[in-house]
C-alpha cells in the first residue's frame, strides 16, 4: 500500500511539472481565448479597430507591469541586456503591432469566415518554424492530429475566395507565427510575464506611432463610458491570455502550444449556441468533431497517455 502511494505521488508530481505545467496553462489560454472571441464579437461594434487595439495593448502592458512588481520580478527587468530589450522590441513589432494592423484592415475588406480560416492555420506555420528554427521534434501522432485540425478548420470556415485581403491576413498570421518562434527562443532566459509585457508594451508603442502618423490619434481617446467598460473587460481577457500563454509556452514545445489554442474554436461555438441560439450546420458539426479528434491526438497522446504509461511501467518494476 505504501509503495502504491509512493508511485501515485511520483506520478502526480511528474504530471504537474515541466511540460505538463505548460499544457494546463495553454489549455487555460484556449479557454480564455474562446470566451474572449465570443465577448469581442459584441465589443468591437462601433470602434476604430486600431485605436481599440492600442488601448487594449496599453492597458494590458500596465496590468502586466503591476503583476511583475507584485511577483517581485522587477529586478529581472532592470537586468535586461540591450540584446534582450531588442528581442522584446522585435516581439512587440512582429507580434504586437504590425499583424494587428494588417489583420483589422483586411478584415474590413473580406468576410470573417475567410479571416477565421486563415488565422487558424497559425499552428501550421508555427510548427514549421519550430521544426526548422527551434529544432523541435514533431511526432507522427502530432502530424495526424494536425491534418485532422486542418480538415476540421476547413469544414468550420469554408474559405470562399483568396485575394489581397486574404493575402494580408495570411501575412499577419505568418508574422504571429514568427513572433511565437522568437518568443519561444527568448523564453529560455526570461519569464513568461516579462516576454508578455515586452510584447504588449512595445506593441502599443508601435501602434501609437501608427495612429499618430495616420492622424487617428484623437480617436484613441474619444470613447463613451459603455465603450470604455468593454475595453476594460476585453483587456482583462487579453491579460489572462498573454500571461497564461507565454508562461505556458516557456514549458511547452511551440508546435504543441500553438495547436492546443485551436480548442478555442469549440468553446466559442458552444457559447454562441448556448447564449445566442445559433445552430450548427452538418458541415460545421463534422468539422467540430474533426477538430476535437485532432486535439485529442495532440493533447491526449502527448500529455495524458504517456504519464499513464510511465505509471504502469513504474508499478511493473516495483512488482518485479
Amino acid at each position: 500500500m505504501e509503495q502504491k502511494g509512493l508511485a501515485l505521488g511520483g506520478f502526480s508530481q511528474g504530471f504537474f511539472c515541466g511540460t505538463k505545467k505548460g499544457f494546463f496553462l495553454v489549455l487555460l489560454t484556449a479557454i480564455v481565448s474562446g470566451t474572449s472571441i465570443f465577448a469581442n464579437s459584441f465589443a468591437v461594434e462601433g470602434f476604430n479597430p486600431f485605436a481599440f487595439t492600442f488601448l487594449k495593448n496599453a492597458i494590458v502592458a500596465v496590468f502586466l507591469f503591476s503583476l511583475i512588481l507584485l511577483l517581485k520580478d522587477f529586478l529581472a527587468i532592470k537586468k535586461l541586456s540591450k540584446k534582450q530589450v531588442l528581442q522584446l522590441a522585435s516581439i512587440g513589432l512582429v507580434g504586437g503591432s504590425v499583424p494587428f494592423l494588417l489583420f483589422f484592415y483586411a478584415l474590413s475588406l473580406t468576410t470573417a469566415v475567410n479571416a477565421g480560416f486563415l488565422h487558424k492555420t497559425l499552428f501550421v506555420w508555427a510548427s514549421l518554424f519550430a521544426f526548422f528554427f527551434l529544432k523541435e521534434k514533431i511526432s507522427k501522432p502530432f502530424i495526424a492530429g494536425a491534418l485532422l485540425l486542418l480538415t476540421g478548420n476547413f469544414f468550420l470556415f469554408s474559405i470562399s475566395s483568396f485575394g489581397l485581403p486574404e493575402m494580408l491576413i495570411l501575412t499577419a498570421t505568418l508574422l504571429w507565427a514568427g513572433e511565437n518562434t522568437i518568443s519561444k527562443h527568448v523564453l529560455k532566459n526570461l519569464s513568461g510575464s516579462i516576454v508578455a509585457f515586452g510584447r504588449m508594451f512595445f506593441g502599443s508603442l508601435f501602434i501609437l506611432a501608427f495612429l499618430a502618423l495616420s492622424n487617428q490619434l484623437p480617436q484613441a481617446f474619444a470613447f463613451s463610458m459603455p465603450q470604455i467598460q468593454w475595453i476594460l473587460i476585453t483587456s482583462l481577457f487579453l491579460l489572462a491570455y498573454v500571461f497564461t500563454y507565454y508562461t505556458g509556452l516557456k514549458h511547452l514545445p511551440l508546435h504543441k502550444a500553438s495547436a492546443l489554442l485551436l480548442l478555442a474554436q469549440p468553446i466559442t461555438l458552444f457559447l454562441s449556441f448556448a447564449f445566442l441560439g445559433k445552430t450548427l450546420s452538418l458541415s460545421q458539426t463534422f468539422g467540430l468533431l474533426l477538430t476535437l479528434g485532432g486535439l485529442f491526438l495532440i493533447a491526449g497522446m502527448s500529455f495524458l497517455l504517456k504519464p499513464a504509461k510511465s505509471r504502469g511501467l513504474s508499478l511493473a518494476k516495483q512488482r518485479s
